[in-house]
């Protein structure tokens, strides 16, 4: 179970004992937010794209949508999101439980947006539709793995 698989991986950052498995579905970020009693801005939801080089992650604001302009500026392709099965072969995650954590292939690169940056913390899931973890821009940049912040997300207003 990939819930598994994230409890161990987060064992190396002393953070597995943090996450927080919810008795009701975080599958989506507005069940999510419920569960956790948090704004859906709040919710990390991670993105899958594919691209000539193999797949990207993009962590976002819950409330983020991707501008295409800005995808294809910065990653010299349009945005085309993977196909259910293609995440589960990239990441190892179910949609619905899709995080930054544990990923099953080395090739996939992971980004944080600047969307994020308006929290201290965010609720990135862990690998399973009813988990989720608190962490601080800092911790999931370090758990993650993530290669830095990049700019593909709508302004919003």
């Amino acid at each position: 179970m990939s819930i598994e698989k994230v409890k161990e991986y987060l064992k190396q950052f002393h953070k597995s004992e943090d996450i927080i498995e919810l008795s009701s579905s975080s599958a989506t970020v507005q069940l999510a937010a419920q569960a956790l009693g948090v704004e859906p801005a709040r919710i990390a939801k991670t993105l899958s794209f594919k691209t000539p080089e193999g797949a990207v992650l993009v962590v976002t604001a819950g409330d983020a949508r991707i501008d295409n302009k800005k995808f294809k500026q910065t990653f010299n392709v349009k945005a085309k999101m993977l196909s259910p099965d293609e995440v589960i072969e990239y990441t190892g995650h179910a949609i619905g439980g899709v995080c930054p954590f544990a990923i099953e292939r080395e090739d996939v690169k992971i980004y944080l947006d600047e969307s994020l940056k308006h929290f201290e913390t965010v609720y990135p899931a862990c690998g399973s539709g009813n988990s989720a973890i608190k962490l601080t821009l800092d911790e999931l940049r370090l758990c993650s793995k993530a290669i830095g912040f990049v700019d593909v997300c709508q302004t919003l207003i």
